[in-house]
């Protein structure tokens, strides 16, 4: 996983102050501060600091939001509504202040699948750079488009800990979130009571096309790594990829514990006979409590590409029907284990688990560990050894 990214179109626009609807006596700002003291009718400066509501309401587009760190104790959902756009050129920034972390804490809130914590509806934001810990549904909702959640953490959430899919039941179909990018950004630990719902990442249900997940990792959620379910009364999402990402230990929480409620797969890529021709590619299935890679009942053609998958509990690849088209993937045990089933169109350039493990598998032994680079890419090593699938 070498890959590096270039992120187009999050510069700031240095805009004029225009009047704040639904408040005219304060003008919108283009730079705006907030700290876990600070006082909604405060200035926003360094020394004056805000609110995080009120800078919301009152940021200019193409402005940024400077967290300071610390936390941000909540009981009620943190919402950039719908309308509160940056522009296609210059997002707005909601960024933890430089060498800082802010943590976004929802302890407060019940379980409850209203009660989510960050809801970003509104498009062309840029987050970057903060916790959202132990909402009563999901710690970031996205229900915008054309926004991008970087080196964000979302953890002890009681459901998804990042979520897209729309805002309301009565949001059009083209409304859907699009485009939307998740960038080195790690979400764990998020369990809900019946231990069945509460994935690291979903795009599902209700999104449009274009949302790609990037360097992302997800592990040790009560239910999958990814979840990309479809169901019949809404019908077909848009295709999503994730790409250079890794998804392990789910099924089972940090402390060890578990519930038996939960799917456990790394990638859970569909639902209900719906056709989705989403892309996976160069990412990793480790340890997972189920399968590693799965279609789910997705019959669609999805490309599924230069992937690893290792030591989880039923099949590492997992495809028993469709027409996806499988690509130089790679699959190993360190142990015995359920051969993989794979339907679709598959050449020699696979090595799939059939009883024993082939060549490629040597790399792959060994501890797993990873990190972030400098530059957002993530980097996976087995006993010590930096690979790529």
């Amino acid at each position: 996983m070498q890959l590096r990214t270039v992120i187009a179109g999050v510069s700031l626009l240095a805009g004029s102050l225009v009047a704040l609807s639904g408040n005219p006596a304060q003008a919108a700002s283009s730079v705006l501060y907030v700290a876990p003291n600070g006082s909604d009718g405060a200035a926003g400066t360094e020394s004056a600091p805000t609110t995080l509501p009120s800078a919301i309401s009152r940021i200019a587009p193409g402005g940024t939001i400077h967290l300071r760190g610390g936390t941000y104790r909540y009981a009620q959902t943190v919402t950039i509504p719908a309308g509160n756009n940056g522009t296609s050129s210059a997002r707005t920034k909601l960024s933890a202040y430089p060498g800082e972390t802010p943590v976004l804490n929802f302890s407060a809130q019940s379980e409850d699948a209203a009660n989510r914590g960050l809801a970003v509806n509104g498009s062309y934001w840029h987050v970057s750079g903060i916790v959202v810990e132990r909402a009563g549904d999901n710690g970031i909702f996205v229900g915008g488009s054309n926004n991008v959640f970087e080196r964000t953490v979302t953890r002890y959430n009681r459901d998804t800990g990042l979520q897209l899919s729309r805002m309301a039941s009565s949001t059009p179909k083209d409304q859907w979130p699009s485009n939307n990018l998740v960038l080195s950004a790690e979400s764990h630990d998020n369990a809900d009571s019946d231990g069945e719902d509460a994935d690291g990442f979903a795009a599902k249900l209700t999104t449009g096309p274009g949302n790609v997940f990037r360097y992302a990792v997800s592990r040790n959620n009560i239910d999958d790594g990814w979840d990309l379910y479809t169901k019949t009364d809404t019908g077909a999402i848009g295709p999503v990829t994730i790409e250079d990402s890794l998804s392990y230990d789910n099924g089972t929480l940090s402390d060890g514990s578990q519930a038996g409620n939960g799917d456990r797969n790394g990638y859970k890529l569909g639902g209900e006979d719906i056709a989705v021709a989403h892309v996976i590619r160069r990412s990793i299935a480790y340890g997972n409590g189920k399968h590693g890679f799965t279609y789910n009942r997705n019959p669609g053609t999805m490309t599924v590409s230069d992937n690893v998958s290792i030591d989880n509990a039923e099949r590492n690849y997992n495809f028993d029907g469709g027409t996806s088209v499988f690509r130089n993937n790679t699959s190993c045990r360190s142990g015995s284990g359920t051969n993989d089933r794979i339907i679709g169109n598959s050449d020699s350039s696979n090595q799939f688990w059939s009883g024993t493990n082939g060549s490629r598998c040597s790399s792959y032994a060994g501890a797993l560990r990873w990190s972030f680079a400098a530059d957002g890419r993530l980097v996976v090593t087995f006993g010590g050894s930096a690979v790529a699938p």
